[in-house]
């Protein structure tokens, strides 16, 4: 049991900015729907929401934005120690529950039997995705950083951020803040020159672009906080949510995209953070709200494993457009039931458990 100077209320939260929940949940179905289209239509330049990995950049924003908001005035007093157990307990059940139905996944592919060639590194490919260890071992995939389940690396940078916010940026001044901001921002922009666009950091040929593009977004996110750049609008959460969309809508194009990207990264996801933070909820969306941001990071966290098994369907079946598109139509919704399920009877009940014994001192 610890003593009463270093217990936590970990039930005790600020409010929240309703919308910015609902804007991660209409970005993740962004992302479905990107990764169901990126295998049907290879060619990026025909793809209409191919912009939609730019999300994750979106995601960085916000969560800079909301870890500055929800612990820069009661860090010293929750400490190092505690705010990271908060954090493991906020994200590690669905890194682990991703892991797991990602090597049931692969197990049970209906459509490949991929898993044969690789049944020697099973133990390894799920140990690492549990634990958030880079492993691209499988280029017939294109050597993902984890195979099992791809959107993991996001969250391989999320937790680098959060250990950079607790040890380092919790401290940080405003002016050297805005320094670190405009030298992410340059480093950002140097990546899309490189790179030729701002998609890099899910794979082995990529890693660093993952680094930039969180170091940038993230600081971002609560250099908005700290600026108190809160836009006070009429707008209400579809109308932002079609704000948010038309970023990832805008046409992709090779000679464009190391424009493009950053002035969305850099100056349209801060703007519609800010928006989103200084909108009003009204009570016919709060429902609609809700659910999409209670789901965001389940959806996130879940629905790669099943893409892989519309992967290989495509691979084995190379199916025409009458089939493709009620497969996706059907399979956005069926994942958005899942990821729901999922959150309702595993991840909020091992969350809760979690708490309750971390607030033990356990």
């Amino acid at each position: 049991m610890t003593n009463s100077s270093t217990q936590v209320n970990f039930a005790s939260t600020k409010p929240h900015f309703e919308i910015l929940d609902g804007l991660r949940g209409v970005a993740a179905i962004a992302v479905v729907i990107f990764h169901f289209m990126e295998i049907w239509v290879p060619n990026p330049a025909n793809n209409f929401i191919e912009n939609a990995y730019l999300a994750v950049d979106f995601f960085f924003c916000l969560s800079g934005f909301v870890i500055a908001y929800a612990y820069d005035e009661k860090f010293a007093k929750i400490g190092i120690g505690n705010f990271l157990k908060m954090r493991i307990i906020r994200l590690h059940p669905l890194v682990i529950i991703g892991a797991v139905i990602g090597l049931l996944c692969f197990l049970f592919d209906p459509f490949s039997d991929l898993y044969q060639k690789y049944s020697g590194n099973l133990a390894a490919m799920f140990l690492t995705a549990c634990f958030m260890i880079p492993y691209p071992i499988v280029p017939e995939r294109y050597n993902n950083l984890f195979h099992l389940n791809p959107p993991t690396w996001s969250l391989f940078w999320e937790y680098i951020a959060n250990i950079l916010y607790a040890f380092v940026l919790v401290k940080v001044r405003h002016k050297l803040l805005w320094v670190l901001v405009i030298i992410a921002a340059i480093a950002l922009i140097w990546e899309a020159q490189a790179y030729g666009n701002l998609g890099g950091g899910w794979g082995k040929d990529n890693i660093p672009g993952g680094g930039i593009r969180m170091a940038f977004s993230f600081l971002a996110g609560m250099l908005v906080y700290r600026s108190q750049w809160i836009i006070r609008t009429r707008l209400n959460f579809i109308a932002i949510s079609l704000l948010l969309l038309a970023a990832f809508m805008v046409p992709y194009r090779n000679a464009f995209n190391a424009i493009t990207h950053p002035l969305i990264v850099i100056l349209y996801f801060p703007f519609i953070v800010a928006l989103g933070a200084g909108a009003h909820l009204g009570d016919r969306l709060k429902a609609i709200c809700r659910f999409s941001g209670n789901i965001s990071y389940p959806l996130y966290m879940v629905h790669y494993p099943f893409i892989w098994w519309f992967f290989s369907y495509v691979q084995k079946y190379k199916p025409g457009m009458d089939q493709i598109i009620p497969i996706i139509i059907v399979g956005l919704i069926a994942l958005i039931l899942f990821a729901s399920a999922i959150l309702k009877w595993v991840d909020v009940p091992v969350r809760r458990w979690l708490k309750n014994r971390f607030a033990k001192g356990l």
